[in-house]
């Protein structure tokens, strides 16, 4: 069963003070996001991640479309039970601690007493708050206020997690405890869909990703996809520290890391880069081809856009001329 589809959602904002116009926020989105992974929604800021994930929570009206999840429509309000969500820049009482928070979520969670008791430090636990009773939220740091968001979010064991950003203010090792923590959601058997313009992080945990750009849908599919076009080079790997005249005349642009040394040719040349380092006796590590990064794909997706957009801006400007 899918765990959100997306049907063709739209949204136009009127912007002005005096004069409003009509600002096209969401291009119609039709996407599908499979139940137990972990899925990844990318694009530069003002992309339309944050209006999507809203759309979805209710929090704004569609022009147009709808969607359903976890099989039921998602305007219906049993459905809110099993839905976790942490929002782009969560906003708390700041003279509560993160236990009376969470406490208090529980109850408009449903989550009952008991549950609440051994729930809440189990979750806590898990974000990495473990010595933080008795302090209030006042004096947490942007990323303890993001952990402690994260907490909230799957207080109640929901089937199915939202989260936009939820590396924002996080160090190195924070986002190593959340990109863990969704793996053991995963695990879990749950549902995650989270919005990031951290390509790495994307690239480290999705099975899938999605990509918008001013409010529309520019591709979808696996990493392994996306980035398995072959850019006609390759790494060869060496042991020592010397580059062979062999290897140096095709053009190698080459690199001492340690104790060895690596290469980047092109593919056509790798044989005669192996009998150079064969002559010389040196012991060859590795040959691998290099593939197109997710990095690589998304900007270039983006600089499609780009082009074509101005191409019509042109073209509409030459037509208006008399």
């Amino acid at each position: 069963m899918a765990a959100i589809e997306i049907l063709g959602l739209e949204k136009t904002y009127m912007v002005g003070f005096w004069r409003k116009r009509p600002k096209r926020a969401l291009e119609p989105l039709h996407l599908t996001v499979d139940e137990g992974e972990i899925f990844g929604f990318l694009g530069p800021n003002g992309a339309g991640k944050t209006t999507t994930l809203k759309l979805l929570m209710g929090l704004v009206f569609p022009t147009a479309g709808s969607a359903r999840i976890l099989g039921r429509e998602w305007t219906d309000p049993q459905i809110k039970a099993q839905i976790g969500f942490l929002p782009e820049q969560p906003y708390f009482y700041d003279y509560l601690t993160a236990h009376e928070l969470l406490d208090y979520y529980g109850q408009l969670s449903g989550v009952s007493a008991p549950d609440r008791r051994h729930r809440i430090p189990e979750v806590l636990s898990h974000v990495g708050l473990t010595d933080v009773k008795g302090i209030q939220l006042r004096k947490f740091s942007k990323g303890m206020l993001q952990r402690v968001g994260i907490a909230q979010a799957i207080l109640h064991n929901p089937r199915l997690v939202f989260f936009d950003e939820p590396m924002s203010g996080l160090d190195p090792l924070g986002r190593r405890e959340v990109r863990d923590l969704m793996e053991q959601l995963k695990r879990e058997g749950k549902t995650v869909f989270f919005s990031t313009h951290i390509l790495s992080d994307a690239e480290a945990l999705c099975d899938r990703v999605a990509i918008i750009h001013k409010g529309m849908l520019r591709s979808v599919g696996a990493i392994e996809e996306l980035t398995s076009t072959v850019q006609g080079k390759v790494e060869v790997v060496w042991q020592g520290t010397n580059v062979p005249a062999g290897v140096r005349v095709l053009s190698a642009d080459c690199h001492v890391t340690g104790d060895t040394v690596r290469g980047i040719i092109n593919e056509n040349q790798q044989d005669a880069a192996i009998d150079a380092l064969r002559r010389e006796r040196m012991r060859l590590v590795s040959i691998t081809p290099l593939r197109t990064s997710l990095e690589t794909y998304f900007v270039e997706k983006l600089q499609v856009r780009c082009e074509s957009t101005s191409e019509n801006t042109v073209g509409a400007a030459a037509g208006t001329r008399v």
